[in-house]
């Protein structure tokens, strides 16, 4: 695998699933933006670099690691993250899972954990497993947002091992929004229509941060250029070495315990339940994929979204597909692998058998981790 660090030289503009370009619309940026806006960016650059892209838009050529639009090679993204140049190095940062809250009750940072609970006798929900999520509060707040987890933070996180504020760092720091105003051109004359004025919140990060990317399949160039996002505004890619966080699994194999992470969006055929999971009549939910089996026993889930893009072979929307959001997350129970097994779903992440979706796996969908489970009060 090779690991690349992102930089953009300019404001990006990375577009969501909104239309925007009518007079008076407004389009926002996400960041950071899903990973097939990685994957598209780079797979450009290695087009650009060996071949002819209007035949390969075409299949009329064969690229040895992309393949062709309709049949892709063994090109995947398998990992993408802000990141940031610290002391030397470039350290990805990771987005707080769903099962971690941030509060200040008293001005200062406060990171606790839901944890999978028994739910009381007589008390009923709509939730269809056996335990329920829960944060134990003396006091009811909102949860602070705008803060991603540094690599030791997500090492904490994947150990099971307090959080501490030092393992935060806030939006604010890594970036701003710039807004910008778009004027309509006439498609036939390329003229200026009058009247036809839009605003784009494009995102500008500060020195020194911007992306990393892990790419399988594919040899790419030490040092290179991108069109990264709208418009193709310019960034530069560079290979860099990445000391990736990796969860324990000899300690999950052991304790046949853990919890499934999504680390970017996922797109399940049976909606909210990862790939790999079937339901019986006893409303048990069970989990076999890549060698591993195990129980679903509780689910901490953000709001679905909606991934969409645009085909620049075919000229063409992607098709809108609803998905599982980045951090959502998994608990499993009687876990039934192998350390070997374990790291196999966790390389893999959540696709069946090869040639499945095979754009998507490309572009770095369903990727997930596995994080330990020592603190779990009540089980069954």
């Amino acid at each position: 695998m090779t690991s690349v660090f992102i930089e953009p030289q300019d404001v990006l503009a990375l577009r969501g699933n909104k239309l925007f370009g009518e007079p008076g619309s407004y389009g926002e940026s996400l960041v950071p933006p899903w990973p097939s806006v990685a994957a598209g960016a780079i797979r450009s650059m290695m087009l650009a670099r060996d071949g002819n892209a209007a035949a390969f838009a075409r299949s009329e050529t064969r690229h040895p690691a992309l393949g062709t639009p309709d049949e892709p090679g063994p090109f995947t993204l398998t990992a993408f993250h802000l990141a940031r140049k610290q002391h030397n190095c470039i350290e990805p940062l990771f987005a707080p899972p769903a099962d971690t809250v941030i509060d200040a009750p008293e001005g200062k940072l406060e990171i606790r954990r839901l944890r999978p609970i028994v739910p009381a006798d007589g008390l009923s929900s709509s939730k269809p497993l056996p335990l329920l999520p829960v944060l134990a509060q003396a006091n009811r707040s909102k949860p602070r947002t705008g803060y991603w987890l540094t690599a030791a933070g997500w090492r904490a996180y994947l150990d099971d091992v307090a959080i501490g504020p030092d393992h935060l760092v806030a939006s604010e720091s890594l970036w701003k929004y710039d807004l910008r105003v778009g004027i309509g051109l006439s498609a036939r004359t390329r003229h200026v229509e009058e009247g036809k004025l839009f605003s784009v919140n494009t995102v500008a990060l500060k020195p020194g941060n911007g992306f990393v990317a892990r790419v399988l399949g594919a040899e790419l160039p030490s040092d290179g250029m991108l069109r990264f996002g709208g418009d193709g505004r310019s960034a530069r890619m560079r290979a860099v070495e990445i000391d990736w966080p990796l969860p324990d699994f000899d300690f999950i194999a052991r304790t046949r315990r853990a919890r499934l992470v999504l680390t970017s969006p996922g797109l399940f055929d049976r909606g909210w339940l990862p790939t790999g999971m079937s339901s019986s009549d006893d409303r048990t939910y069970r989990f076999s994929l890549h060698g591993v089996r195990a129980r679903l026993v509780c689910a901490a889930l953000n709001r679905a979204e909606v991934i969409s893009g645009f085909d620049l072979a075919k000229r063409r929307p992607k098709p809108a597909l609803r998905a599982v959001p980045t951090g959502s997350v998994f608990w499993l129970d009687e876990i039934d692998a192998a350390p070997a097994d374990l790291r196999k779903l966790a390389e893999t992440g959540l696709w069946p058998a090869e040639h499945h979706n095979d754009a998507r796996r490309a572009e770095g969908f369903n990727r997930i981790t596995l994080a330990l489970d020592r603190m779990r009060e009540h089980h069954v």
